[in-house]
């Protein structure tokens, strides 16, 4: 299922979404950029290695300062290829704007960026020993999705899903899509569990650990009533009420 559009109306632009699809396109193109053996330690340097902290790399060399764990949030900015990206930035495109717009944008900075550096927690928690570089936003946008389903949870997201070469088109409550999702995470990250850690693929503890951190932020980050004027019945999109929800419509019998 792919999440095309949402119903929750924005007031401002997304300005951080904005910057922040930028400065990952920016740097996947500086890391296509690179030769073979420069984007290897570009990767080794950035990238998010279990074992370098919790491992047997953190045995023959451990961290030593604030900067040697900047991977935990460096990781966040780097993808393994074009699609990877663009699933990534779309999805933060598609859920980002409403979740900045209740936060303001300094809060849904600090906001993203904790989501992201909890999914890498989850991530090196769980494949302690790996040696594998984890990387990308996937992670902090869970988080964002997280936010999202906990403020309007009943708003309406339209979604396409492939029947062959035949796209079809339905609409689902938002909290519908994110339980789905959350389900088709976390079954297989139970899946990986005793498994071995160098085994590549997706990371779906970093997936599961972002969305949780964004679902419980979201009350906590939430720009207060009194900072915020409240939106009015009629300032939805046509049909939807100003959380996203289908507009109820009274007819001549009540």
């Amino acid at each position: 299922m792919f999440p095309i559009q949402d119903s929750v109306p924005t007031r401002n632009p997304a300005f951080v979404v904005w910057t922040l699809i930028g400065v990952n396109v920016l740097v996947f193109l500086h890391q296509i950029s690179l030769p073979p053996h420069l984007l290897e330690a570009f990767l080794r340097e950035y990238a998010l290695i279990p074992a370098r902290f919790f491992g047997p790399l953190a045995q023959a060399a451990p961290p030593q300062g604030p900067a040697d764990w900047a991977p935990f949030a460096t990781n966040m900015f780097l993808h393994g290829g074009w699609m990877h990206l663009i699933a990534n930035m779309w999805t933060l495109w598609l859920f980002g704007p409403a979740v900045e717009d209740r936060l303001g944008p300094g809060r849904f900075l600090a906001f993203y960026l904790a989501c992201g550096v909890a999914a890498s927690w989850a991530h090196a928690a769980m494949n302690p020993t790996s040696m594998l570089p984890a990387l990308g936003a996937s992670g902090a946008i869970a988080g964002v999705i997280g936010c999202y389903v906990r403020m309007f949870p009943l708003a309406r997201i339209v979604i396409m899903a492939p029947l062959g070469f035949i796209p079809i088109f339905f609409e689902v409550h938002a909290i519908a899509f994110a339980l789905f999702w959350f389900l088709s995470q976390i079954l297989p990250g139970l899946m990986t569990l005793g498994q071995s850690a160098d085994v590549g693929g997706v990371a779906w503890w970093a997936h599961i650990g972002g969305f949780v951190a964004g679902w419980v932020l979201a009350p906590w980050v939430r720009l207060p009533a009194s900072a915020r004027r409240p939106y009015f019945a009629d300032e939805g999109r046509m049909g939807f009420a100003p959380d996203g929800s289908r507009r109820r419509v009274r007819g001549p019998w009540g």
